[in-house]
C-alpha cells in the first residue's frame, strides 16, 4: 500500500513502526522540519520535508499529485483535519467529508448536530444579535470555536460580562458564548470501526482542564467500566456520524449524575492517555488507529496490568522565559505505592513555552496506577496538594528515584522528605497571569484557529433549556480570582510566599 502520512503528532507518541510495516508498505512523510527531525534515521520510508516557515497545507499541495499513486492519507492531528481533508480532494481519495470534519473540529457544529438526539449540552450562542440579553443570565464561557488544549477559553461571573468581552474580540467571529456547566469533568477515551464504538476507558480529571492553562496542574484517574458512560459516548458517535479512529470525548457529570456533552475530538487524547490507557487495557490507541484507518488488522491487547491507571501534569508554560524552577516532591510521595514513574526537567532543560502536555517538556509528570480507581484518586490529589514548582535562581542537580509500582520507574529528580511545600505552582510577584480564567468584561482575549469559509455561523441558541448552567473558576469581575476550595493551588500573580494549602478536591462519583 502507498501511503502519505501528513506528520505532526511527535513520532514518540505515536510510534507509526508498531502499527506499519514499513518493509512491506511504501510510506511517506511530508511535515514542517521541526516535526520531520524526530522520525527515526533507520525507519524506511520516503521524507518529505517542507520549507521554514511554509504553510503545511500549500507544502503538501506543491509536493504531491494524483500521479503518486497514494491510496492512503494518514493524518493524527488535530490541527491538521482540514488539511487532510484538503489533501484527500487533491488526491482523489475517498474519507469524511467537510461536513464531517467540522462536527469534530468545531465546537458549534458539533453541538447544532446534536439537536434533536436526545443527549444533554450547554446552551450555546455562536453569534449573538447586535443588542439583546444571552437566554441565561449565570456563569458564561466564551471559547474559541476550534481551539484545543482550553486555549483562549475564558469563563465569566454573568452572561452580561461575557457577552461585553465577546463583543470586544477582534474575531468574534471566531468564538462562541456557552452557558457553564457545574459538575466533574470526565474524559472518554475509545476507538470507533465502521461507525460503531468498539472500545472505550473513561477518566476523571483532578482539576479543571481550562485552569491548567493559568498554572494548574492538571491529571485524570481511569473509573471502572459504567454502561451509562458507554451508553452515551456511542450515542455521541452516532449522532455525529464519526466513522473511524480514535475518540476523545470530554462530558460533565453533574452532581446530580447526569451526563452533559462538552466536546469532542475525532483522535487520540493528549497528555499522558495513550500509555495509561495501554498499560491498563493492553491496547495502544495509536497503533489500533492507524490499522482501523488504513484497513489493517487490529492487533490483539496484550500486556494489561490489571490496575487502574493516571498522570498528572505540572504546567510550566506561564512562567517567564528563562526561569528555573525548584521542583519539592515529598520523600512519601516519591516512594508511594502508586508511582510507576516520576518525570522531571533537567537543570539544564528550559521550561516550555507554549502550552503542553507532553511529559518531557513540563516541570514534573506524575504516572501512577492502583488496583482501586478511589485509592488512586485521592494519591493524585495529594500530590497536587504537596508537589510544588516555584520559580528560583538555580535548581539543584538530578538524581533518581526508584519507586515502587508495578512498572519500572524512570529518571527521577525527588527533594529530602524534610522539605515540605502545599502550592502546586508559584509564580513571583512580577509575573502577570497569561490567560485569565476568571476575567473582568473589560478584558480582551486573543483570536485562535479561524474556521473554514464553509462553516455557518447560526444566531440561534441550539440545547434543551433544561441544562444547568456550568463549570470552572469564577470571580466577580470586581473581585481578584482566587483559588477556591475544591480546587488545586493556581498560578497567582503575588509575592513569591508560598500560599497555603487549598482544600482537597472531592470525588463526587
Amino acid at each position: 500500500m502507498r501511503i502519505l502520512v501528513i506528520h505532526q503528532v511527535p513520532y514518540r507518541k505515536i510510534d507509526y513502526h508498531r502499527a506499519i510495516d514499513h518493509d512491506r508498505h511504501d510510506v511517506t512523510y511530508i511535515g514542517q522540519p521541526h516535526r520531520m527531525a524526530d522520525l527515526p534515521s533507520e525507519l524506511r520510508c520516503r521524507r518529505l520535508v517542507l520549507d521554514e516557515g511554509e504553510e503545511l497545507l500549500d507544502g503538501i499541495l506543491a509536493r504531491t499529485s494524483r500521479a503518486d499513486g497514494y491510496e492512503k492519507v494518514l493524518s493524527l492531528s488535530e490541527f491538521a483535519m482540514f488539511e487532510a481533508w484538503r489533501v484527500r480532494e487533491h488526491l482523489g481519495l475517498p474519507g469524511p467529508d467537510l461536513s464531517q470534519v467540522e462536527r469534530v473540529r468545531d465546537k458549534v457544529s458539533m453541538k447544532a448536530a446534536l439537536a434533536g438526539s436526545g443527549i444533554r449540552y450547554p446552551r450555546f450562542v455562536a453569534a449573538p444579535p447586535a443588542c439583546g440579553p444571552l437566554p441565561w443570565s449565570g456563569r458564561t464561557v466564551v471559547k474559541p470555536r476550534q481551539g484545543a488544549s482550553s486555549e483562549g477559553v475564558t469563563v465569566y461571573a454573568t452572561a452580561r460580562e461575557a457577552l461585553t468581552a465577546y463583543r470586544r474580540l477582534d474575531d468574534p467571529r471566531e468564538h462562541q458564548l456557552e452557558e457553564y456547566v457545574e459538575g466533574d469533568i470526565l474524559h472518554a477515551d475509545g476507538l470507533v470501526s465502521d461507525g460503531e464504538l468498539v472500545h472505550l476507558v473513561v477518566s476523571r480529571y483532578i482539576t479543571k482542564p481550562v485552569d491548567f492553562v493559568t498554572g494548574t496542574p492538571l491529571g485524570s484517574y481511569q473509573l471502572p467500566h459504567d454502561d451509562e458512560h458507554f451508553a452515551f459516548a456511542a450515542r455521541v458517535v452516532k449522532a455525529l456520524g464519526i466513522a473511524e479512529g480514535c475518540l476523545h470525548l470530554e462530558m460533565f457529570e453533574t452532581p446530580e449524575k447526569d451526563l452533559v456533552f462538552l466536546e469532542v475530538a475525532n483522535r487520540v487524547g493528549g497528555a499522558g492517555v495513550i500509555t495509561a490507557h495501554e498499560r491498563h487495557t493492553g491496547i495502544h490507541l495509536p497503533v489500533h488507529e492507524i490499522a482501523i484507518r488504513l484497513g489493517l488488522a487490529r492487533p490483539e491487547p496484550s500486556g494489561a496490568t490489571g490496575r487502574y491507571h493516571a498522570w498528572l501534569v505540572f504546567p510550566g508554560h506561564h512562567l517567564p522565559p528563562g526561569t528555573t524552577v525548584d521542583v519539592t516532591v515529598p520523600d512519601h510521595l516519591a516512594h508511594h505505592p502508586c508511582v510507576d514513574r516520576l518525570h522531571r526537567l533537567g537543570p539544564d532543560e528550559p521550561l516550555p513555552d507554549h502550552v503542553t502536555y507532553q511529559e518531557w517538556l513540563v516541570p514534573v509528570f506524575v504516572e501512577a496506577s492502583h488496583r482501586d480507581s478511589a485509592v488512586l484518586g485521592d494519591f493524585l490529589r495529594e500530590c497536587v496538594r504537596s508537589i510544588s514548582v516555584k520559580p528560583s535562581a538555580s535548581v539543584e542537580p538530578s538524581g533518581s528515584v526508584e519507586p515502587s509500582g508495578s512498572v519500572e520507574p524512570s529518571a527521577s529528580v525527588v527533594a529530602p522528605a524534610s522539605v515540605e511545600s502545599s502550592a502546586s505552582v508559584v509564580a513571583p510577584a512580577s509575573v502577570k497571569s497569561s490567560a485569565s480564567v476568571v476575567a473582568p468584561a473589560s478584558v480582551e482575549l486573543s483570536a485562535s484557529v479561524v474556521a473554514p469559509a464553509s462553516v455557518e455561523l447560526s444566531a440561534s441558541v441550539v440545547a434543551p433549556a433544561s441544562v444547568k448552567s456550568s463549570a470552572s473558576v469564577v470571580a466577580p469581575a470586581s473581585v481578584e480570582p482566587s483559588a477556591p476550595a475544591e480546587t488545586a493551588a493556581r498560578v497567582e500573580p503575588s509575592a513569591p510566599a508560598e500560599p497555603s494549602a487549598p482544600a482537597e478536591l472531592r470525588n463526587v462519583s
